[in-house]
């Protein structure tokens, strides 16, 4: 299990910023939000994680839209990889976890 409480902010460039909003109509600020809010569920996703260690999260915006958002820890920041919104099966097992 990831920790974040000693991470720093969030690792972002430019190429990342405009993907997920082109793919999935998902904003920079929105990805961020579901790692402020409650409830969040964090797993690890050793099937993508080839390369770096990659992590993902399922939890809500501000205005309560519930993401799926993958991301690795970059020098103790978050560096989401990309956010959608959540299947239909990720809600109920979000819902399931929270209840």
């Amino acid at each position: 299990m990831v920790d974040l409480t000693a991470l720093k902010g969030f690792d972002w460039d430019d190429g990342n910023r405009e993907k997920n909003w082109l793919k999935h109509r998902v904003t920079w600020s929105e990805c961020e939000e579901p790692f402020f809010n409650s409830p969040l569920l964090l797993n690890p996703d050793p099937a993508h994680s080839q390369t770096e260690t990659r992590h993902f999260a399922l939890g809500q915006t501000n205005a309560g839209r519930l993401l799926f958002v993958v991301f690795t820890i970059r020098k103790e920041k978050i560096r989401v990889i990309s956010a959608r919104d959540m299947s239909r099966k990720e809600r109920e097992f979000y819902a399931a976890a929270n209840s």
